[in-house]
């Protein structure tokens, strides 16, 4: 994967992290662990990245997140309802001010006609915030470019949120 992209928006996001005092928490399924990776490549990272969460499985989000089964069971360990559990779980179980999440299907299999490969969602949450933001995002490409796409996503928004001081959408 192309790392001077992900350097770059890493740098940005604990820039803007470090500036406002916040920590960052990651909630991973498909991209397992490159969030983490990306941001933990900054030097100094750990003044703003707490944690990182790798649930790849559903039991894996039930047991370390608080996913509720139910949850999952009705929208699919895809969808929006599942990586916003997944956000504002990473913040309860960890010291993170601001969390971002990341459930999807990076292939070559497991892709529906309502959900393909590519299909990716996300949800950030930030502390004393009552909704997290979410969105799906469709990504063409093989398994690696799918996951390369995903993680940038998932830092710009970071950037974005901190950017609009909560305003609008990530």
């Amino acid at each position: 994967m192309e790392t001077a992209e992900f350097d770059a928006l890493a740098a940005a996001a604990g820039g803007l992290l470090k500036a406002k005092g916040e920590q960052l928490v990651a909630a991973e399924s498909c991209t397992g662990g490159l969030v983490a990776g990306a941001v933990t490549a900054v030097s100094g990272s750990s003044e703003w990245f707490d944690r990182g969460f790798v649930t790849y499985s559903n039991e894996a989000k039930r047991d370390m997140l608080g996913v509720p089964m139910a949850l999952i069971e009705e929208h699919g360990a895809v969808s929006e309802p599942v990586a916003r559990a997944m956000a504002l779980g990473a913040l309860s179980a960890s010291l993170g001010t601001l969390s971002v999440a990341i459930t999807g299907i990076a292939g070559p299999g497991g892709g529906s006609p309502k959900k393909p490969v590519g299909t990716v969602c996300f949800a950030w949450a930030r502390s004393g915030e009552a909704m997290p933001r979410s969105e799906t995002r469709r990504f063409a490409g093989g398994r690696d470019e799918v996951r390369r796409q995903a993680v940038l996503r998932a830092l710009q928004g970071v950037v974005d949120l901190l950017d609009d001081g909560g305003a609008g959408r990530a």
